[in-house]
């Protein structure tokens, strides 16, 4: 519904040492008209350039802590309220890669009242 806000590409930005960054982060909203509860995100994929980047590599903040993809399955008293920008950080070595690239975001969402989960995808080219 509104997958075109849903990367923020003024807010890549390499994460750790300038030297040695040890991934990368970027703001996000909700592609959805309301909040949700983060363990009703059911997955958040990212990529680069096509290429899936692993779960396990993803941390969310909403603005109380980071958590990892599994740890938000059980985060039943954090909200995500619609329009609140929230972090993604990924764990890459060397960073966000230099030049220009495709970064990709899906977000999995359970929605009470749908019978199937809704897909929220956007995708930007990003020139660090």
């Amino acid at each position: 519904m509104f997958d075109k806000y849903t990367i923020d590409p003024a807010t890549v930005a390499n994460t750790g040492p300038a030297d040695a960054p040890t991934g990368f982060s970027f703001t996000t909203k909700l592609g959805y008209y309301r909040g949700l509860g983060l363990s009703m995100i059911e997955d958040l994929k990212v990529s680069i350039d096509g290429e899936a980047l692993p779960r396990e590599a993803i941390t969310f903040d909403e603005g109380e802590g980071p958590l990892t993809l599994d740890e938000m399955e059980t985060a039943f008293d954090r909200r995500w309220p619609f329009g609140a920008p929230a972090t993604i950080t990924v764990a890459l070595p060397g960073g966000f890669p230099a030049g220009e690239h495709k970064l990709s975001l899906q977000q999995r969402l359970r929605i009470s009242y749908m019978p199937f989960p809704s897909f929220n995808n956007d995708e930007k080219v990003i020139s660090l």
